[in-house]
């Protein structure tokens, strides 16, 4: 760290974090390989492990510079806002990709397909069952968080650690119905184009409700042991960012995938 303190900047300390995560990462990605080919999944256990452990390490180290060291400056804040507004931007074109492969299959489906959409022997989900529930479960949180957000800024403390309890129970609970919609699923990942980009768009939204829910609860639980205030709490409201764009992409996937798509 500089040795300095005429500015406003934040020079972090050499950290092996980085290092450590990415070959984290590098195990897991060799893992599933493994695991897809050979059946072993041992070496992808060992690296969500890695992973895990790095996680929560890091983001130790990052608590204890914005909370208790005052290395997060009014300046800094501001690059972490604009990281993580640029970093949402990234996902929007992300999940971009997912719907430009749905509609350029659905709006004109080849012979292959049956000439019809969804493709022939493909049985869609009721939008209606569901769908329409995890849609309301998502709509819900989103309300819930925002009830969080004013709570921190009104510092309720009782309010806010309530209302972020309900957020992070309604993702688990949305994510334990998406499980048991797969299970119950008609079709797979290899039934055609409608399997593969259903199955991509809906589980890498899954997978970032799970990102956000884990986001939400690291919260909650930096919210009980008070690290936030009413003017200095940009990690919970980079989560309730994150929540928001998670909440948004699932309502054009329903509309789009499950109602229209079917």
């Amino acid at each position: 760290m500089s040795t300095h303190s005429n500015h406003p900047f934040h020079l972090v300390d050499y950290s092996p974090w980085p290092l450590i995560g990415a070959l984290g990462a590098f195990s897991t990605v060799s893992g599933l390989i493994m695991w897809f080919h050979f059946y072993n999944n041992s070496l992808l256990i060992l690296g969500n492990i890695i992973i895990l452990l790095t996680m929560l390490q890091w983001w130790r180290d990052i608590t204890r510079e914005g909370t208790f060291q005052g290395h997060h400056t009014l300046i800094v804040t501001k690059g972490l806002r604009w990281g993580m507004i640029l970093f949402i931007i990234s996902e929007i074109f992300f999940f971009i990709s997912f719907f430009w492969a749905f509609f350029h299959s659905s709006l004109s489906p080849s012979i292959e397909l049956g000439a019809i959409w969804p493709p022939t022997g493909i049985t869609p989900f009721n939008p209606f069952q569901i769908p329409l529930l995890n849609t309301a479960i998502l709509l819900t949180s989103g309300v819930t968080v925002t009830w969080a957000h004013h709570s921190i800024m009104e510092a309720n403390f009782t309010q806010s650690i309530q209302s972020l309890f309900f957020t992070v129970i309604l993702g688990f609970y949305f994510t334990l119905l998406q499980a048991y919609e797969y299970i119950e699923a008609s079709f797979s990942i290899a039934d055609a184009i409608y399997g593969s980009t259903f199955f991509m768009a809906t589980g890498f939204h899954g997978l970032h409700v799970i990102i956000g829910t884990t986001f939400l609860l690291v919260c909650l639980l930096r919210q009980i042991y008070s690290h936030f205030s009413s003017n200095h709490h940009f990690g919970f409201e980079a989560a309730a960012w994150y929540w928001h764009f998670v909440d948004v992409v699932w309502l054009f996937l329903y509309i789009s995938i499950y109602w229209w798509g079917s």
